[in-house]
């Protein structure tokens, strides 16, 4: 893998708390204004411009994305966002329910991506891709980093551990999600050069979370290479923002499923024909969380339901057929319910553990759901194994938090 230090762009220590958001995909645009009211330092005036707007205003609007350039502009000129001196890297750490999880920020290669060296598991929509190239192109820049995973090594945990011995150049907990956030500085270029020469024995990295925002950067960077006669390969648009993570400090959370009706099955009916594939076990009426792989929490009718799948109903060979959303599709939202579409079906929705049980419990008993049903996490281990064989996983499989903030380290491609 190819990473160099960069020339980060990032605000004063004094106003981060001001400036950095929550990642522009996980609220809307109403969630988004609601939390920028009042600060006109919120980074959302950059990544979620639509709120510079009146309520309504399409967000793909061209006048949207200048404004985006404008507000970015205006930061820089105001004091709000100050880039570095020099180029170095950075650490950021994470601490969620007392467990912290650290990160390398640097500048990542975008040949690296479009050469399958960073790797992917999910499809993405072309759509998606071009909103966010637009975001890219207009403020000629990564405002927003991308989370990678990559094969844990002592000896990068080990200058990791030195630098975060030293005081945080950030140091809060957001409000909004009660997580702690920190962030150093590494400007030594011995640390900097060693830094760069182990991640280049790295074989490959996995993107975590940010497919959309890791293809538009690439492709961005590929674009400004084609356009460029005199393209040496040192430009900075050569380069993307990325926070990488080991993955032996990943925390991936269950992503569960919630149905509207049952195929106009009763729930005696349904839960006959569960019996065919899976062992079913009554739990009651306290919250029942699966307790390992194949094993699933069913929620009918005000009851809890452990569910086993049986042995030789899936392929244990099959990197895919193995997951169990693959699983829970096959045989039970697919084979009973007759749901064949994750993407475009209405008739099911999903809720990342992040919001608990009691969350599928309240969808439920609202009658606005008919059933839920609860998966076991998917492993990091599970994510490299399909990425290294080139497959995509079923959509609405992974769920990782916290997620990053955004506005700590901006990347210019220039």
């Amino acid at each position: 893998m190819r990473i160099k230090p960069f020339r980060g762009i990032r605000p004063p220590k004094e106003l981060v708390e001001k400036v950095n958001s929550r990642p522009y995909d996980v609220l809307s645009s109403d969630e988004a204004r609601a939390e920028a009211e009042g600060n006109p330092m919120s980074l959302y005036h950059i990544i979620k411009p639509e709120i510079n707007f009146e309520p309504g205003t399409d967000e793909h609007d061209e006048r949207v994305y200048a404004s985006a350039r404008e507000h970015f502009d205006a930061f820089r000129e105001w004091g709000w966002l100050v880039q570095d001196p020099k180029e170095q890297y950075y650490v950021y750490a994470q601490t969620m329910d007392g467990r912290t999880q650290y990160g390398l920020v640097v500048a990542a290669w975008v040949e690296d991506y479009m050469e399958g060296r960073i790797k992917k598991h999910e499809l993405t929509r072309r759509d998606k891709e071009e909103d966010r190239m637009k975001h890219v192109r207009v403020n000629n820049a990564n405002i927003e980093p991308v989370f990678f995973a990559y094969p844990h090594r002592d000896d990068l945990d080990a200058i990791v551990a030195r630098v975060t011995a030293g005081e945080p150049e950030y140091d809060f907990t957001a409000g909004i999600d009660g997580f702690r956030h920190q962030f150093w500085v590494i400007s030594d270029d011995e640390t900097i050069a060693r830094i760069t020469e182990i991640v280049s024995q790295i074989p490959a990295m996995y993107i975590a979370d940010g497919h959309h925002r890791s293809a538009a950067a690439a492709l961005v960077g590929n674009e400004r290479k084609e356009q460029n006669p005199h393209h040496t390969g040192e430009e900075e648009y050569n380069y993307f923002l990325a926070v990488c993570f080991p993955d032996n400090q990943l925390n991936i959370i269950d992503y569960n499923r919630v149905v509207r009706d049952l195929n106009g099955l009763s729930d005696e009916a349904f839960l006959e024909a569960l019996r065919a594939d899976f062992d079913m076990e009554p739990k009651g009426g306290e919250v029942y969380r699966p307790c390992g792989l194949h094993n699933f929490s069913l929620y009918l009718s005000g009851e809890w339901y452990s569910l086993t799948a049986k042995a030789g109903r899936y392929n244990d060979a099959d990197p895919i057929g193995v997951l169990d959303v693959t699983i829970s599709s096959n045989l039970i939202l697919d084979k009973i319910l007759g749901i064949k579409d994750l993407r475009s079906d209405k008739r099911i929705d999903f809720v990342g553990g992040i919001r608990g049980l009691g969350e599928l419990k309240r969808r439920v008993d609202s009658g606005e759901m008919r059933m839920a049903l609860a998966l076991y996490p998917v492993t990091m281990q599970q994510i490299i194994d399909i990425a290294d064989s080139g497959n995509i996983m079923p959509p609405k499989t992974t769920w990782f938090e916290p997620k990053l903030r955004s506005g700590l380290v901006i990347h210019e491609l220039e």
